[in-house]
C-alpha cells in the first residue's frame, strides 16, 4: 500500500482509492476505489453530491493517471447519497454504466418517482406508531417540498446479480448480496491473488457492510407501498456470517482503512448484536414502544444530545433490534396496545 497523495493510495494489482469527502459528516469521507481493467477504470462508489467533492473525485482521478471522462462503468455497493451521489454527474461526463442491485435500484426509482410529501406522511405514521411524542412528529406534519430540498439520484443501468461476475474486462469481481445496511447491499469480491500475497481468498470491497472500527447502522427497510415485515438485522447477520467464510485477504471498505482478517471482525459484530440483544430483553421485562427503547438504549452520546435526524435513525434500528427479537421468539408486541408496545418472553 502505498500513499499517493493526500487523497489517494495505491492499493497494489491495479486498486486506488481515493478519499473523497462527506460535507459536514463525522464518517469524514467515502473511500472511492478505482479498479484499472482493460477499457479503462471502474469505479466502486462515487462519495457525496458536493462541488468540494466532485473536484476532490476529479483530482484523485488525475493522480490515478485517468480522468472523469475516461471512467468506464461504476460500481454501486448501495444506494446512499454518500456512496452513489455523484455516479450521476461521472455517467454524464465519461458515458459510463451504472451498476446497482435491483432492490436498492428499486428504492432509487421510488426516490425520483415520489414526491417528497408523501414520504413525509409516511414518516409522521410510522414515528406515530412508534410512540414518538408529538412534538417530535410536529414538524412532519407541515412539512413540504421547498422545508427539504429535492433528491434525485441516478438511475442506474446495469443490474448487479448477486453470484455473479461484474463486466470487468480483464479482471474477476464477483457480486456478494449482503442486505442488511440496505435491501440491495453488495459486497465485491475480487478473486485474484493478494498483490502483496497475503494469505486468504483474494481481496472484498464491503462498502458499509464490514467496517473496521464502526458498526453499520442496521435500520428498517422503508417501503410506502409494501406492509411486508421484514427483518434487516437478520438480513444482516446472515450476510456477516456469508462473508466470514469467504476469508478474504484484506477487506477495502468504504469508511476508514483497509483491514485484513475478516473472520475476527465478523465475530465481533455477531457479538455486538447479540449483546445488544440480550440488553434490549433486559429493557423489555416491562412493555415500551420502540421509541422508548430507543431512549433508553446505549448511543454514542445522550439521548438528549442526539440531532433531530439520528433520533429517527435510532428509532429505526431499535425497532430493527425489536423485529429480531420477535421473529427469535424473544419478545412479542403486547395485544391492543396503541402505539403498539413489546415485551420480553
Amino acid at each position: 500500500m502505498t500513499q499517493v497523495t493526500d487523497q489517494v493510495t495505491d492499493h497494489g494489482g491495479g486498486v486506488r482509492s481515493i478519499r473523497v469527502p462527506i460535507p459536514d459528516n463525522p464518517l469524514g469521507h467515502t473511500l472511492v476505489y478505482v479498479v484499472d481493467t482493460d477499457r479503462g477504470a471502474v469505479l466502486i462508489d462515487t462519495g457525496w453530491d458536493d462541488p468540494a467533492s466532485w473536484d476532490t473525485l476529479a483530482e484523485g482521478l488525475t493522480a490515478c493517471g485517468t480522468s472523469v471522462a475516461e471512467v468506464h462503468g461504476v460500481v454501486i455497493t448501495h444506494h446512499h447519497p454518500d456512496h452513489h451521489g455523484l455516479s450521476g454527474k461521472v455517467r454524464e461526463a465519461s458515458g459510463a454504466w451504472l451498476a446497482m442491485h435491483a432492490a436498492d435500484a428499486s428504492i432509487v426509482r421510488r426516490t425520483r418517482e415520489n414526491r417528497p410529501e408523501r414520504w413525509f406522511a409516511y414518516m409522521t405514521a410510522k414515528l406515530t406508531a412508534a410512540g414518538a411524542p408529538e412534538e417530535h412528529v410536529a414538524p412532519l406534519r407541515g412539512a413540504r417540498s421547498s422545508t427539504f430540498p429535492g433528491f434525485s439520484p441516478a438511475l442506474p443501468d446495469r443490474e448487479i446479480v448477486p453470484g455473479e461476475l461484474l463486466e470487468l474486462p480483464g479482471r474477476r469481481l464477483r457480486a456478494i448480496w449482503t442486505p442488511g445496511h440496505t435491501p440491495g447491499h453488495v459486497c465485491l469480491h475480487l478473486e485474484e491473488a493478494h498483490p502483496a500475497q497475503l494469505p486468504g481468498n483474494g481481496r472484498l470491497f464491503s462498502g458499509d457492510h464490514l467496517l473496521p472500527e464502526i458498526t453499520p447502522h442496521i435500520g428498517l427497510y422503508e417501503d410506502p407501498d409494501d406492509a411486508t415485515v421484514t427483518d434487516p438485522l437478520g438480513d444482516y447477520l446472515d450476510s456477516l456470517e456469508r462473508v466470514g467464510r469467504l476469508a478474504p485477504a484484506e477487506v477495502l471498505p468504504a469508511h476508514q482503512h483497509a483491514f485484513a482478517d475478516a473472520p475476527s471482525r465478523v465475530g465481533e459484530l455477531l457479538t455486538h448484536h447479540e449483546d445488544r440483544l440480550t440488553g434490549l430483553l433486559t429493557l423489555l421485562s416491562a412493555p415500551l414502544t420502540p421509541w422508548q427503547l430507543a431512549e433508553r438504549m446505549e448511543w454514542n452520546r445522550p439521548w438528549d444530545q442526539i440531532p433531530y435526524g439520528s433520533r429517527n435513525i435510532a428509532v429505526s434500528e431499535a425497532e430493527a433490534h425489536v423485529r429480531r427479537l420477535v421473529k427469535l421468539g424473544r419478545a412479542e408486541a403486547v395485544t391492543g396496545s396503541d402505539p403498539v408496545t413489546y415485551v420480553a418472553v
